[in-house]
């Protein structure tokens, strides 16, 4: 096999990061200034994210193991405030593509959730913690706190709107 079919064979990821790594290396043999500024900006950056990293994976960590199906199940049966709150943390800690959640969406709507509460859950996934970290970062705990809250407010007057759009449908 020759060195062409080898390197087709390597992910576009990695090429990436083999382009840095010679970009970086250029720099340090022609402009030792800039590689060292490149390389104090990083590390700066990273000790401002990392506790943050840390605290995500900790509470990732934390939900996975006490979260379970039926523990969900039996918190979607409750009344009244409980089940709203409990669907927004339900949307803030829900992961993967949207369409997987389709399915369980409709099966809970079978089995009895509004369409309000559906839309509060899909409303509340445009908050990310794996990504608050990098927000954080870039526009301050204030403004993420505020948006995270103004987030969470909207979607339960989005869904009780909806709630009642969807009676006066039927």
């Amino acid at each position: 096999m020759n060195i062409r079919n080898k390197l087709k064979q390597i992910s576009g990821s990695w090429h990436f990061l083999i382009i840095i790594l010679l970009v970086y290396l250029g720099l340090y043999i022609f402009r030792k200034d800039i590689f060292s500024s490149s390389i104090i900006f990083f590390y700066n950056i990273l000790l401002k994210i990392i506790p943050i990293f840390i605290l995500v994976f900790v509470l990732m960590s934390l939900t996975n193991y006490f979260i379970t199906p039926k523990f969900v199940m039996k918190h979607l049966e409750e009344k009244g405030v409980k089940k709203w709150f409990f669907i927004i943390i339900g949307g803030i800690l829900s992961t993967g593509p949207i369409y997987m959640w389709y399915p369980l969406l409709a099966d809970l709507k079978n089995k009895g959730l509004s369409y309000g509460l559906i839309a509060c859950f899909l409303y509340n996934r445009a908050i990310k913690i794996p990504l608050l970290p990098i927000a954080i970062f870039y526009f301050g705990w204030e403004y993420i706190l505020v948006l995270s809250f103004v987030m969470i407010f909207i979607s339960m007057v989005q869904g009780i709107l909806i709630n009642k759009l969807m009676d006066v449908k039927k």
